[in-house]
């Protein structure tokens, strides 16, 4: 992510904020711009703390970020790519899902064998919990 400057833990917090009761099932869904916000600012810095471009995360329609160090994906389909929804994205940065238990239930596509983001989930900020 050369020439970005890097998200700040508060930002990444103050990001997933509005969004954290719908996740939990206690409220109303948030705005596109609201959800978008968020997924995005939760793959960018999933980015910059595990730099690299082996594989590529998307959650459509609002990011697609590549990571993880290893061999560089330059041109078609990426061998390593994850899929899912803005839900189930955030509740896994969150920590209120599992990875394993997303890619069970089918809630994440995973191909290539470096596409487990088992090891960097939930993020950093949010494996101690989140705020009530």
């Amino acid at each position: 992510m050369a020439g970005t400057a890097p998200i700040p833990a508060g930002a990444l917090r103050d990001a997933l904020a509005p969004c954290l009761p719908w996740l939990r099932g206690e409220g109303e869904q948030p705005t596109r711009a609201v959800l978008g916000a968020a997924v995005k600012t939760t793959a960018r810095w999933l980015a910059q703390q595990v730099p690299g471009r082996s594989v590529e995360v998307r959650v459509p329609p609002h990011v697609a970020v590549q990571c993880i160090e290893g061999p560089r994906h330059t041109r078609g389909t990426p061998p390593n790519v994850v899929e899912t929804d803005a839900a189930t994205w955030l509740r896994l940065v969150s920590g209120l899902q599992s990875w394993d238990d997303a890619v069970a239930v089918g809630r994440v596509a995973a191909s290539g064998n470096r596409a487990d983001l088992a090891a960097v989930l939930p993020l950093r900020p949010f494996r101690s919990g989140l705020p009530a």
